[in-house]
């Protein structure tokens, strides 16, 4: 043992000057500038936001907006037809709500139509959304159940099948809602009349609201990444650009947008996005209205929500490989609009936040404390993280106690970020792997039984272990020791407290734990 320590020593002496020191010291000047990169962006979104509340710069003020009224020559066919597209894969906890929200919606009989495009595979289930279908239709409600041979495209696939059929194109607008989300029935008398008034609008974006955020604290911590996402990031690019990315949910497409784009492709796992890249290079405004909130059901288990966080961090870093060029030759935008989608959308939210928030700090600032040659300035390894943090936490208040929790399972999952980011990048593996994410119905549920649903332990510990995890746990966690013993930097805190984080998650102990059987 003495022998192998002592080689190991000798190895480390003869590489640590010449190449360890020189590789971390670039390192951390790559990291610097990522997060200078980050905070400047955090910085410059806080302050178009500030401008916006301060200057009340609604949606209805910034494009005209009438209320729909009832002709009384023309009647109903004063309203625009609309169809109403609802793509669900097996979600028998959650088909009844969102089928009943959408045909609750209020709007002329006539001049809507509900499509059900139902990819499920288990037979019980479609007989029991077909069975639903019907019984709205039997009320009088102008519902169609469609289904197809096959998942080609998953989503995207059954969205662009859906779009073929003739019925489709009496529609001049499409309102597009996941099999969890449940809109007010207002939704449609708040978000068609500005693609009416304004032939420029291609889309109209919802907020969304979690009808289960306070169901653990991993849907806290996804409650206050998503808040920041819809009260600063998307109504930045709505106030400003007029362009964000389509959250696939929760929204109205003008139908000529999506036909002038190229339609629905399933070429990423984030076709949402795929289509408002196109549609904006063609010209396409889009305007997101904040106060109009959708309810959804946030992924409660660790499970559904590593996938979910695969395919949104994959997706985009894999479709800004395939159009960036694209979006650099393109003569219908503004300059200025093509650096803010290149550079702001994708290179800096997409890719450099979540490279640096993993790389960062979870290897290159533990590795530092091996090497005390490498120093990391104080204004990179504590001020800049302090503002960003507390810039994105400051859009829920209500978990602004929960901030030191949030930093490190943000962290936690930034490894499989990172991973992801990657993988879209290279083009590898997973690149196109979609699993839909898990709902549990816990509004469905909890409103049957009166209170909270009762949870079930799992069983089979072992498929509750992640190795990823475990390995860069105890990694943090050597070097916390270590630092807490011979180091000067007094890092050992954080590294210890996120060798925790990483470790709780290793072994499944995040989110609801359900059975598996």
């Amino acid at each position: 043992m003495e022998m192998v320590t002592g080689e190991f020593g000798l190895i480390w002496e003869q590489t640590r000057a010449p190449l360890v020191v020189p590789v971390l010291k670039l390192m951390v000047v790559l990291c610097m500038a990522m997060s200078l990169m980050l905070f400047i962006e955090r910085v410059y979104m806080g302050i178009v936001i500030a401008f916006v509340k301060l200057l009340r710069r609604k949606p209805e003020k910034m494009y005209k907006w009438e209320a729909m009224k009832e002709d009384v020559e023309l009647g109903n066919s004063g309203y625009p037809m609309v169809l109403v597209q609802i793509p669900m894969y097996n979600e028998k906890e959650v088909y009844q709500l969102s089928i009943g929200a959408a045909c609750g919606l209020s709007w002329p009989a006539d001049r809507i139509i509900i499509q059900v495009l139902d990819d499920s595979t288990d037979p019980a289930i479609k007989t029991l959304v077909q069975l639903e279908c019907q019984r709205w239709a039997s009320k009088g409600v102008n519902v169609k159940y469609e289904i197809r041979d096959n998942r080609n495209g998953y989503k995207a696939g059954a969205l662009k099948e859906g779009m073929k059929h003739s019925y489709v194109k009496q529609c001049e607008y499409v309102a597009i809602f996941d099999a969890d989300f449940q809109p007010e029935p207002d939704f449609l008398s708040r978000t068609i009349p500005f693609l009416v008034n304004n032939p420029e609008l291609g889309l109209v974006q919802a907020r969304w609201k979690f009808v289960n955020s306070n169901e653990c604290l991993m849907t806290r911590m996804q409650e206050m990444s998503l808040d920041y996402h819809f009260i600063v990031e998307q109504e930045v690019g709505s106030s400003t650009y007029a362009f964000f990315g389509f959250n696939g949910t929760a929204g109205v497409w003008r139908i000529a947008a999506i036909n002038e784009a190229g339609g629905w492709k399933d070429r990423t796992t984030v076709e949402d996005m795929d289509l408002a890249v196109r549609a904006s290079l063609k010209g396409w405004k889009f305007v997101y209205v904040g106060d109009l909130k959708v309810k959804n059901e946030l992924p409660s288990t660790f499970k559904a929500y590593r996938f979910q966080q695969h395919r949104w961090s994959c997706g985009p870093a894999n479709l800004f490989k395939k159009m960036v060029t694209e979006i650099m030759k393109n003569k219908r935008v503004s300059l200025w609009k093509k650096l803010y989608v290149i550079y702001s959308f994708f290179f800096v939210r997409k890719i450099v936040a979540h490279i640096v928030t993993f790389v960062f700090y979870c290897v290159v600032l533990p590795a530092t404390v091996f090497v005390p040659e490498v120093e990391v300035p104080k204004w990179g390894a504590v001020y800049i993280p302090s503002i960003i943090t507390l810039l994105n936490a400051v859009g829920t208040p209500r978990s602004l106690h929960l901030v030191l929790f949030w930093i490190l399972f943000e962290n936690v999952m930034s490894l499989h970020r990172t991973k992801a980011t990657f993988i879209g990048l290279l083009e590898a593996g997973r690149v196109n792997e979609w699993v839909v994410t898990e709902k549990l119905g816990d509004a469905l549920k909890t409103n049957k039984l009166g209170g909270k649903a009762p949870r079930k332990p799992r069983i089979r510990i072992g498929e509750r272990v992640h190795l990823l995890e475990l390995g860069v746990g105890a990694y943090l966690f050597l070097c916390g020791c270590y630092d807490l013993a011979w180091g000067k930097n007094g890092y050992f805190i954080f590294l210890l407290l996120q060798s925790i984080a990483f470790f709780v998650a290793a072994f499944g102990y995040v989110g609801t734990i359900v059975s598996t059987s």
